[in-house]
């Protein structure tokens, strides 16, 4: 007799991955129940709401404190609570698939810390250039942390392609297409400006994982240097 092994259709996804999902969709259910009117009784319709004026990146709050020096913890805890609270469960269920996918190639490459790092740090950058760069009260949403994974996909994928010497424009045709889909929402339904923050985190993605992948820094200006 042998023994007979099926391996799973799917690839487990990283512990890492995981946790971060479920910080993300479980604030989204309780929001979505409360508004069905299936959990917490007329008061849960406001949940969403009361949950973004606590949670939600501020703005305003931003620049009262950058304005008169002063560092308030309870809105510094913005930088870091914003991701995990979405405007509608239409956005929260984008962000979750992007979140899994580029999760479980980062994490496989690099480790499920690794994942939750640049999470934190994307979106941290991301706010800190929306609040810089515009005049808008919130940002919402986890699209800047996710983003932020995006840019070290994009970090891998491009040092991939340098080895093998394989065209190194593929690595970028990912955020291309995305930031191309944002200028034509943009332009047709007024989305406003939350993509500098979704830029940024991008941005922050791709640079920081040169410092943290080991060797990432030296492989990425040998690479500049032979363009």
């Amino acid at each position: 007799m042998t023994d007979h092994h099926d391996p799973s259709p799917i690839n487990p996804l990283p512990p890492a991955v995981w946790l971060l999902f479920v910080a993300m969709a479980l604030p989204e259910l309780a929001f979505s129940l409360g508004e069905a009117g299936m959990v917490g009784g007329p008061g849960a319709v406001g949940w969403r709401l009361n949950a973004l004026n606590t949670y939600a990146f501020s703005g305003e709050a931003f620049d009262f404190m950058a304005g008169n020096g002063r560092l308030l913890p309870e809105h510094l805890a913005r930088f870091v609570t914003y991701p995990f609270v979405h405007g509608s469960v239409t956005s929260t269920v984008f962000a979750c698939v992007i979140l899994l996918a580029m999760g479980k190639m980062v994490g496989e490459i690099m480790g499920g810390w690794a994942v939750i790092l640049m999470f934190v740090l994307s979106g941290i950058f991301g706010a800190l250039v929306f609040a810089l760069l515009t005049d808008q009260p919130w940002l919402v949403g986890a699209y800047p942390c996710v983003y932020g994974l995006i840019g070290t996909y994009t970090f891998l994928y491009w040092q991939r392609q340098v080895a093998s010497g394989g065209p190194q424009g593929q690595a970028f045709v990912l955020i291309g297409v995305l930031m191309g889909l944002q200028l034509i929402f943009g332009a047709l339904f007024q989305v406003g400006w939350a993509w500098i923050g979704e830029l940024a985190g991008f941005v922050a993605g791709f640079a920081l994982t040169a410092f943290v992948m080991p060797g990432g820094m030296g492989r990425a200006l040998a690479s500049l240097r032979r363009r």
